[in-house]
């Protein structure tokens, strides 16, 4: 780019997430600084010492002096603290984003903590991630191609939202929009039960008295189907909490499909469990196909 989009931007968080902004903004020139801020020097050393970002600070009025965007890219339970100590220092013109996985909550808590300020943070959520964390983990091309979530609120401006969405763009990511509520019923269903069903199975697995004997044959249908369950604990905690209504929901829906399911298998009902099956490949295979089919027009240039 000859003029960069942004001077200035800081990141608290600088692991996966906020790291792959990072890079991905780096390589595009898009930015002329970065900051990283967080809790841990020794995280923040590495990010720098990897060229993920040019300085950091423990400071959070340091951290968004003079930026044009602030990330939180931290675990959704601390988004209100960090809001709560930039808000006396962010000046007009700042816009404030974040990386959470939910959004209802994020909300409540962004108006607490920034009160008259609150036009200038538009919630965000990427969709992409990997299993490993911390700074090592960030990868440049995270986003290429992938969805980025954008639930403005009614006091956004529109120059504001749509800044945030450059942002996303240069990072190769392509921008959906829904509100907080649509998109925490949607997350529920297709990314924090699934996470939820996952580190079930692998502490069911691992808490017998034969755990050994069962990883040991374990292949790669169990390592497809529990590949989630390597994330983040500490970030999947937060998440299923703060989405706590929505999860119930899926849950008891799922529990109910599992009873159908022990029926069927319980009167040895092969129709009806080959139905179920049947389905459920149709439908998988119909979503890659969608999925196929957008990630090619993505590459041609298509909208």
């Amino acid at each position: 780019m000859a003029t960069p989009l942004f001077r200035k931007i800081a990141i608290f968080g600088v692991g996966l997430i906020g790291g792959s902004f990072a890079l991905a903004l780096k390589k595009a020139g898009a930015v002329v600084q970065i900051v990283g801020a967080g809790r841990t020097r020794q995280s923040l050393e590495r990010a720098r010492e990897l060229g993920i970002i040019d300085a950091y600070t423990t400071s959070p009025a340091e951290a968004v002096d003079g930026a044009d965007l602030v990330l939180i890219a931290a675990p959704v339970a601390q988004t209100g603290a960090i809001l709560a100590s930039i808000q006396p220092h962010l000046a007009p013109g700042t816009v404030v984003t974040d990386a959470g996985s939910t959004k209802t909550d994020v909300v409540v808590a962004a108006r607490a903590a920034l009160g008259s300020k609150i036009a200038c943070f538009v919630p965000g959520h990427p969709i992409a991630g990997r299993e490993q964390n911390g700074p090592d983990a960030a990868l440049a091309d995270l986003y290429v191609g992938k969805k980025v979530v954008l639930a403005a609120l009614p006091e956004n401006a529109v120059g504001d939202v749509e800044r945030i969405a450059q942002a996303w763009r240069h990072c190769g990511a392509v921008i959906h929009a829904l509100s907080p509520e649509e998109h925490d019923r949607v997350f529920a269903a297709v990314s924090h039960l699934p996470h939820l069903l996952a580190y079930a199975l692998v502490d069911d697995i691992a808490r017998k008295p034969h755990a050994d004997l069962l990883f040991q044959y374990a292949a790669s249908g169990f390592r497809d189907f529990t590949r989630i369950a390597g994330s983040s604990p500490e970030m999947w905690r937060d998440i299923t909490l703060a989405n706590q209504d929505a999860m119930l929901v899926e849950l008891d829906a799922y529990l109910a499909q599992l009873q159908r399911l022990r029926t069927m298998l319980a009167a040895a009902d092969g129709a009806a469990l080959e139905a179920v099956y049947a389905n459920a490949q149709k439908a998988r295979h119909d979503w890659i196909s969608t999925i196929e089919a957008a990630e090619k027009q993505t590459r041609q240039g298509g909208d």
